[in-house]
């Protein structure tokens, strides 16, 4: 399997996610701007993407994929397809008992998410509703997450990365054609949360039906629980759960720190982070997506020499890739995201406030990529402790730097202890790889920095100049030319950086990589 290929595939599909994501973000800023009810919707919509990433896209991919390729290559479809059967039917029973629970108890689970919205008005009994209205997402992304798991693993990777953009869409009809008729326009947002789940869902079962891979739910629940296979998944979940918990548990403190702050908080925060997401999915998700299934048949055929090689390949990559997108976003802060959102009921104080936080994001980018590189090292090896030990420890430095930040920079300390908390991360994650021989990387790493450095600082410098000579906030009576502008300085900068590295003699052939 050609890698660049694929990678190229999956990229595409997760720019498209990304693309109409900014488009979806532009429509709610433009309607909603950033203020107390935008807060409710970011955490009420916060609460059950934050259970789908703990038990489905993260700890459940985490335990399911390495063990589902072990049956793939080595037990034969009669048995893989047994193993799939018996772990649709308990999670989704589970998660079905999980969503009942939820929207019973909303109000607690709120109050815990985000004690500061109790004195925002009633931003608190809106937040608790929409909860309720979206908890069942958790259940429709239960099965789009079982569905990814066996697709990527079948190497088909277009439905899968292409999913997400049907949520957007949804997003997208709601802000524009719901909202303007309901008497709490706010409301229309969560609608379209469930209304994109049931589509992400609708779209997998003819791509599972094709490879012969739709899982039959059964009622009786005995045989499941029997299954070897699938006591080796809880098993293996139960510290992926604890693994992944770590992060949200972190997401839980900085989301109830910034309920406590300036209204509109929250929304900066999620605002920036959206922006943040089109480098990360680009990059980090993407190359995530196609080196665990890989890693997972390297380990499974004890091939150590492509395990490590696999490695290398997408740390170099993402090192090549992600650093010049952390330098513009940090240097561009300004013109992004004034280009982007500076439309409405979005103002100038929004505008300065999700900048800031794009800055702080910016500074740690590289490491939120890495992780999503070097965890699924372990993850393949069906090694999921030492990750949980990391992440324990960046839990608590992570918090550390909220109290030396939060009261220096406000909301965008919440965002500089995460990046900071995820450059930590993979700092301890690369040293465990290297350590117990599982990495062995190739040599030529000095100059390969010593040149990227260099071309760093030429887009770094292209970038503050060009864009200085502009005022971006005065240019919102003509977007069209400020987004012309912007797209111009990009362009720029990117023919800057890589035709510095071209220069300095980079390759893309140097970055080649194929695998069986």
């Amino acid at each position: 399997m050609n890698l660049h290929k694929t990678l190229a595939t999956v990229s595409g599909m997760t720019m498209l996610s990304r693309v109409t994501g900014l488009i979806r973000e532009f429509l709610i800023a433009r309607a909603f701007g950033a203020s107390a009810y935008t807060d409710a919707f970011f955490i009420a919509f916060r609460i059950p993407n934050l259970l789908r990433r703990l038990f489905a896209e993260g700890a459940f991919s985490q335990a399911f994929v390495p063990i589902l390729a072990e049956y793939k290559y080595q037990k034969g479809e009669a048995a893989t397809k047994t193993l799939v059967d018996h772990v649709a039917t308990i999670l989704i029973w589970s998660l079905l008992g999980t969503c009942l629970l939820g929207i019973l108890g909303a109000p607690v689970i709120v109050y815990f998410i985000a004690t500061g919205l109790k004195s925002s008005g009633d931003a608190f009994e809106v937040a608790v509703s929409m909860t309720r209205i979206m908890f069942p997402y958790i259940g429709f992304m239960s099965f789009v997450a079982l569905s990814g798991g066996i697709l990527n693993t079948w190497r088909e990777f277009k439905i899968p990365a292409f999913t997400p953009v049907l949520l957007n869409l949804s997003f997208i009809a709601a802000a524009l054609f719901l909202a303007p008729y309901l008497q709490q326009p706010i409301y229309a947002l969560a609608i379209a949360v469930v209304a994109g789940g049931l589509l992400q869902m609708a779209i997998q079962v003819p791509a599972l039906m094709k490879i012969g891979m739709l899982p039959r739910i059964s009622w009786n629940l005995r045989p499941s629980l029997q299954d070897a296979g699938v006591r080796r998944v809880i098993k293996q979940m139960i510290p992926a759960t604890f693994a992944v918990s770590i992060a949200q548990i972190s997401l839980i403190i900085n989301t109830n720190i910034a309920s406590h702050l300036q209204d509109g908080s929250v929304s900066w925060l999620s605002y920036a982070d959206r922006l943040m997401e089109l480098p990360t999915g680009l990059l980090g998700v993407a190359l995530g997506t196609v080196l665990l299934p890989s890693l997972s048949k390297a380990h499974a055929d004890g091939n150590t020499a492509e395990y490590s090689a696999l490695l290398d390949w997408g740390l170099r990559l993402s090192f090549l890739l992600a650093m010049p997108a952390a330098v513009a976003l940090a240097v561009l802060s300004e013109p992004i995201t004034t280009t982007l959102f500076h439309y409405g009921k979005f103002d100038t104080l929004s505008v300065a406030m999700t900048a800031k936080a794009l800055i702080a994001y910016g500074v740690g980018l590289i490491g939120l990529i890495l992780v999503k590189i070097l965890a699924p090292g372990f993850y393949a090896k069906q090694d999921i402790k030492t990750p949980v030990k990391i992440g324990i420890v960046v839990l608590f430095l992570t918090q550390a730097m909220n109290a030396l930040f939060v009261p220096w920079i406000a909301h965008a300390g919440l965002a500089l202890s995460i990046g900071l908390g995820a450059c930590v991360n993979a700092t301890f994650l690369y040293r465990g790889l290297k350590r117990r021989g599982i990495y062995q990387s190739r040599g030529g790493w000095g100059i390969f920095f010593v040149k990227l450095a260099l071309a760093l600082c030429l887009l770094a410098g292209i970038a503050y100049w060009s864009a200085s000579h502009f005022q971006w906030v005065a240019l919102q009576a003509t977007p069209f030319w400020r987004v012309g502008i912007l797209l111009g300085i990009i362009g720029i900068c990117m023919i800057g950086y890589f035709g510095a590295l071209f220069a300095m003699g980079f390759r893309l052939k140097d970055f080649k990589r194929i695998s069986g």
